[in-house]
């Protein structure tokens, strides 16, 4: 699969109210905005990027790509965020990293691809083992455009959790080995 066909999209459309209400996306991390880090790791692993933001549009559009927002005003997190990125999308897939995980794996796409192509599957995403057994990442998601309509119906039914809808999906699951890499900031003290 070739990376041309992977728009990429990072996720920076949240509210932040765990952070105080704060734009996680544009908080300093190691001297750059999480997007920013978050674009400079997708954009070798993908073809054309997009950034998913529903504040400071302009700040973001200041990263050198553009900028989507949530369809609405209702900030109906992750999934909807995933709908306007395959909306603006050109290319037959779509992969998703939120911004809030600095860390995540440079393999992360041409690993899910692999499996997406193996499979037939409409969806793949990442899990890593926890205490409790595998987990989900479903955030960090590669999907097919034609899953367009089907998180349309689930946001017009007011479901909004994306573990629920990549579950519901013809779903593929790549396990790594490193949890730390999908590690996400959501408090201040996460940033310390």
């Amino acid at each position: 699969m070739l990376r041309e066909q992977i728009t990429g999209l990072v996720l920076a459309g949240g509210r932040g109210e765990r952070m105080g209400g704060a734009d996680k996306g544009l908080l300093d991390w190691h001297g750059e905005p999480l997007a920013r880090r978050a674009l400079h790791r997708l954009a070798p692993q993908a073809g054309p990027m997009l950034i998913s933001a529903n504040r400071h549009a302009e700040r973001y559009a200041a990263f050198g790509v553009p900028v989507v927002a949530d369809e609405g005003s209702s900030l109906a997190g992750p999934l909807a965020g995933f709908l306007a990125g395959l909306h603006a999308a050109r290319t037959p897939l779509l992969m998703a990293v939120p911004c809030d995980a600095p860390d995540f794996p440079l393999d992360l796409v041409a690993r899910l691809a692999a499996a997406l192509d193996a499979s037939g599957a409409d969806v793949v995403v990442p899990t890593v083992t926890g205490d409790a057994g595998p987990r989900l990442q479903p955030v960090f998601c590669l999907m097919r455009s034609t899953v367009a309509a089907s998180i349309e119906q689930a946001l017009a039914a007011g479901h909004h959790k994306v573990g629920q809808w990549v579950q519901a999906q013809q779903l593929t699951r790549v396990a790594f080995a490193d949890a730390a890499a999908f590690r996400n900031i959501n408090t201040p003290g996460d940033m310390r």
